[in-house]
């Protein structure tokens, strides 16, 4: 998925002017870029210090810890994108930031729904396979595959970095725009509109289909084979780390979900959209996309909420909250693996 609102396609001339009807949704979307800076940054550096340094290393941490990186990487950049939105798209850094920033956020932002996807598929096999976990689930094995999910958001930024730079907008003297540039393959106006139709088209189905929709079917079967298990073996009380994934994949689904859907509907009308039409899809991507980011500064106070006696932990330590929420129950993580008799349905969840 990408932040399609902040990067512009510099081919009929530049970005346009949002209607004075819309200046309250606008004002709207920057206060919560605002909040979502504010928060993001804070909360998410405050879990990658508990999980990072104050915590012993378990799967249950290195996987949200990774997550809290991408959002924290994510929200850092958000003041350089509300900066050139203000500024009617003009970009004001220069071309290596340009390039850098968008690569950041393309990147943790495909990286954290792929995250939350992994995570999900490691309480799935803890839930149906308690005893290979307890066996082979261990810290050296869940940093291999905690790469995966940064290398596949990688490959899919290639497009950033290659394509990405600055250049001068034709229609208003002294603007510069961070766009994608599709010159090396054409110079002719019309031919370079059908590129660019062509190549994001691609863009926006790939972002929904393997950024969005796979990630979270993943996440679905995962929980409806959890969920088959619990009702076979007639337990209700799920585990902490379960309980914290759900929240987290529930706000993470509801933030993005309106801006998914309205990323698609850019993509079917992106000849509109490229041709100066379509004003209000336009709102209707940077008010969604507000809420989408809002999501990366979510997470922290998830965790926090999630654990046992909040108010008094809130009160007497923050990360020992935090440091709650984001333990492991009773599962083994340390490189020995450990034999043992398969366990009763009850330890089996507990150990997830």
């Amino acid at each position: 998925m990408e932040a399609n609102s902040s990067l512009p396609v510099n081919v009929s001339g530049g970005t346009h002017t949002v209607p004075a009807g819309y200046l309250v949704l606008d004002i709207f979307s920057y206060l919560v870029f605002a909040v979502t800076f504010v928060l993001g940054v804070l909360g998410n550096g405050l879990v990658i210090w508990v999980a990072g340094f104050r915590m012993t290393h378990t799967v249950t941490t290195i996987s949200y810890l990774n997550l809290a990186v991408a959002d924290f990487s994510f929200t850092s950049t958000l003041p350089f994108l509300v900066v050139s939105k203000a500024m009617g798209g003009h970009w004001p850094f220069g071309w290596f930031l340009c390039k850098f920033i968008h690569t950041v956020v393309d990147i943790n932002l495909f990286g954290s729904v792929f995250l939350i996807a992994l995570i999900a598929l490691d309480r799935c096999i803890c839930v149906l396979h308690p005893v290979w976990a307890q066996n082979h689930r261990t810290v050296s094995l869940a940093k291999k595959v905690i790469t995966g999910p940064w290398i596949l958001a990688l490959l899919l930024t290639l497009p950033v970095i290659i394509r990405v730079t600055t250049m001068a907008d034709k229609k208003e003297m002294g603007k510069v725009v961070c766009t994608f540039d599709f010159s090396p393959w054409t110079n002719d106006p019309v031919e370079k509109v059908k590129v660019a139709i062509a190549m994001l088209t691609v863009r926006g189905i790939i972002r929904f289909i393997i950024g969005f929709s796979t990630p979270m079917s993943i996440v679905a079967i995962c929980y409806g084979l959890i969920a088959t298990k619990i009702h076979r073996q007639g337990l209700i009380k799920s585990s902490r780390p379960l309980r914290v994934l759900s929240f987290v994949v529930a706000a993470f689904f509801l933030c993005w979900f309106p801006y998914q859907v309205v990323a698609l509907i850019a993509t079917v009308r992106i000849r509109q959209l490229l041709s100066g039409l379509g004003q209000d899809l336009r709102i209707a991507v940077n008010v969604t996309s507000s809420l989408a980011f809002f999501n990366s500064c979510l997470n922290p106070m998830l965790y926090v909420f999630m654990g046992q006696d909040f108010r008094e932990k809130l009160i007497h330590s923050l990360p020992a909250s935090l440091e709650r929420a984001l333990s492991e129950d009773s599962a083994p993580t340390s490189d020995t693996a450990t034999n043992s008799a398969s366990p009763s349905a009850e330890a089996e969840l507990q150990a997830v």
